[in-house]
């Protein structure tokens, strides 16, 4: 049986992480709170961010920001995008 969490980005009972997807600390408040499908809407987040800002992950300062915003995406509530963001369903 599928081990499941109280997710905390959605608010139910659901599927959690087979592992933790991330190091340290954050690594196991993810896999101790977040499912699998609020992991992924992040990882679809993570993706537009990476884009619209034209990030590579190697950088340090690019890796801190996305980590703040992985914070506030999965536990504060949601994060904001870009502000020029337009959504492909709406170009």
């Amino acid at each position: 049986m599928a081990r499941t969490v109280q997710c905390a980005k959605l608010g139910e009972e659901l599927e959690g992480l087979d592992r933790p997807p991330y190091p340290g600390e954050l690594g196991k408040r993810i896999f101790e709170n977040i499912s699998k499908q609020a992991w992924q809407q992040w990882l679809g987040h993570q993706t537009m961010l990476m884009n619209e800002y034209r990030l590579t992950p190697i950088e340090p300062k690019a890796r801190k920001f996305l980590e703040t915003e992985m914070e506030k995406f999965l536990f504060g509530g949601g994060a904001t995008p870009p502000p020029d963001y337009v959504p492909p369903e709406e170009r």
